[in-house]
């Protein structure tokens, strides 16, 4: 990995510690102000204020403990770099306490701004069994 990209990597191991914790905080600092977040069987959220509200949401209604697997990062033009992520770990419900497996392909797209690289567009989606 060149430069770029092992501060793209370190960008996702600071990402995968804010979902841990909870701390919508600590994503936005990592989220352009301009970012989409498309989670699986939601519509996009676009901009600032509607990804804080979406990882809002999450956080108020699931705690995951997940760990990201990097499995490409790569740097597509001078301020562009893309990572493609599998995550594995536990989700727990707080409004009922259940929790199970939690496993996901991850598509992130960075920019680079102000000379940091930040979330430009991310989604993801279960690679967990299909539910009977």
């Amino acid at each position: 990995m060149n430069a770029n990209e092992k501060a793209v990597a370190a960008v996702l191991t600071r990402y995968q510690d804010a979902l841990n914790q909870s701390d919508t905080n600590a994503v936005m600092k990592l989220y352009a102000p301009t970012g989409v977040f498309m989670p699986q069987n939601s519509p996009s959220s676009i901009g600032a204020d509607e990804v804080r509200r979406a990882y809002d949401a999450v956080f108020k209604t699931i705690k995951l403990t997940v760990k990201f697997d990097v499995a490409e990062v790569v740097e597509m033009a001078p301020n562009w770099v893309f990572a493609r992520t599998n995550s594995v770990g536990t989700v727990k419900a707080h409004a009922t306490g259940a929790g199970g497996p939690e496993a996901n392909q991850e598509l992130f797209l960075f920019q680079r701004i102000d000379g940091a690289w930040k979330i430009a567009r991310y989604c993801f989606s279960t690679t967990n069994p299909a539910r009977a």
